[in-house]
């Protein structure tokens, strides 16, 4: 049994066509889109960093959840949903658990609320520990 000749893999005259030679002639192109950027927080009529975007209460819940405790952050006005998304995926990375954005609150699985005020004071906010 003889082995199977090889086929060519550099793009010579054997494949036919380069479907890629019409593109050479097109110029400088713009970058095409790089890593994802973190949009920038906020900013006031003067230009200046929103700090003061509003109180929130963060409550360590079990009710209704089998005994699970769920950390709750609640108080958001203002805010569009796809903040508040970014904002639960944001404290999920931070505290290594899972999490989500239900009638306009975050929650946090796990007793996280240290973790979870202090992300929330780097966005602006004024977070108050509410509750047992």
């Amino acid at each position: 049994m003889g082995a199977k000749p090889k086929v060519s893999t550099d793009g010579g005259s054997e494949l036919g066509q380069n479907p890629f030679a019409a593109l050479g002639g097109l110029g400088n192109l713009p970058a095409g889109p790089g890593t994802p950027s973190v949009p920038p927080p906020p900013t006031s009529r003067r230009g200046r960093p929103n700090l003061q975007r509003g109180r929130l209460e963060i409550r360590r819940l079990t009710g209704g959840r089998g005994g699970k405790t769920v950390t709750a952050v609640s108080g958001f006005k203002g805010i569009a949903a796809a903040e508040l998304v970014q904002l639960a995926k944001q404290m999920q990375k931070s505290c290594g658990a899972g999490g989500t954005v239900k009638g306009g609150q975050i929650e946090i699985q796990g007793d996280k609320r240290d973790q979870v005020a202090a992300i929330l004071t780097k966005a602006g906010f004024q977070p108050v520990m509410a509750g047992g």
